[in-house]
């Protein structure tokens, strides 16, 4: 059995720099990622949870190079592809993908269907001729839920949900290992979302897919994932088993975002963790812990000294003092 991960991420940073005045020049820089690190098996669906503005979005497109890193390591398979050059980075993104949050905002409104899924095909020289990479189209449109036939549409004659679906599509063509899904759900309403997460587990167990699944929805999140990551405010505050931290949260962060989730039996109601305050600016973070000013249970040590991502039980990670 290979141990190996599928994708490795070492102390990730992703810095955006503040230009200030009438010059531009580079003031302070907004810590949108700092020092996150984990790793994802092949076949894996790891959940990533947070508020907006935590750094999801940017943590995950850092991690396949669509935003380039300030510092860390990305590994893939074993290759180190932090730094490759644009040719094999080229040659690399067909074994890992992305589907967008926005189904109306990714796909392109003056392209058919037929060449938007085929774009990918050609770039990647996985369809030899028109009738070959006709066929694959609508191969790929079936195995999402769409109709062959729909392949010479354009996206505005389709719903949010059939859109979504085209993404998928688009996606899964190059034969991807790994594919990033950036709020794939959230702009959808509740029933499609239950399809489309359906879909997704469907497709991964045909094609032994690994997903990063970024959401905020943990309700979502827990019912897709095995393990989950809790980000705030560009850090990791809980890694582990999904179903384990969302039934045992051990971070005051977390356990505030599982008692927001919505209960069905009475008799499980939780108590409502309510978050004062807002959530700090990533240009000045707090001192010591980055959560202590809005974090209930807070103590001067918490203020003072940054805690460390420690494993509080097997293959559960939790950074916080009091945990």
């Amino acid at each position: 059995m290979n141990s190996q991960p599928l994708l490795e991420v070492r102390n990730l940073r992703v810095y955006f720099p503040v230009k200030r005045g009438v010059l531009k020049r580079n003031g302070q820089v907004v810590r949108a990622v700092d020092d996150v690190s984990f790793a994802i098996a092949a076949g894996e669906t790891l959940g990533l949870v947070g508020e907006s503005g935590c750094g999801k979005t940017t943590l995950g497109r850092a991690a396949l190079r669509i935003i380039e890193p300030t510092g860390g390591g990305i590994s893939f398979a074993g290759e180190d592809i932090t730094s490759v050059q644009s040719s094999r980075l080229r040659a690399l993104r067909r074994r890992f993908q992305m589907i967008f949050q926005d189904p109306y905002g990714s796909l392109d409104p003056r392209m058919t269907v037929e060449n938007i899924i085929g774009e990918a095909l050609d770039i990647h020289g996985l369809a030899t001729g028109r009738e070959a990479r006709r066929r694959r189209v609508e191969q790929l449109l079936k195995d999402v839920g769409l109709e062959a036939a729909q392949a010479d549409r354009y996206p505005h004659e389709f719903s949010g949900g059939q859109r979504q679906r085209i993404g998928i599509a688009r996606a899964l063509g190059v034969e991807p290992q790994l594919i990033v899904c950036d709020e794939a759900v959230s702009a959808l309403d509740v029933s499609v979302q239950a399809q489309i997460v359906n879909l997704l587990q469907d497709l991964q167990q045909r094609h032994n897919l690994a997903y990063l699944f970024i959401a905020h929805d943990l309700a979502v999140v827990e019912h897709i994932s095995r393990r989950l990551l809790v980000m705030y405010l560009g850090k990791i505050v809980e890694l582990g088993p999904a179903r384990v931290i969302c039934r045992e949260p051990k971070h005051p962060y977390t356990k505030a975002l599982v008692s927001a989730v919505p209960v069905l039996d009475p008799s499980a109601r939780r108590e409502r963790i309510i978050l004062s305050g807002e959530v700090p600016s990533p240009i000045d973070p707090p001192g010591g812990c980055p959560f202590h000013p809005r974090c209930p249970v807070a103590e001067t040590r918490c203020r003072i000294e940054q805690p460390v991502l420690r494993e509080t039980t097997a293959g559960h990670w939790v950074s916080c003092h009091l945990a």
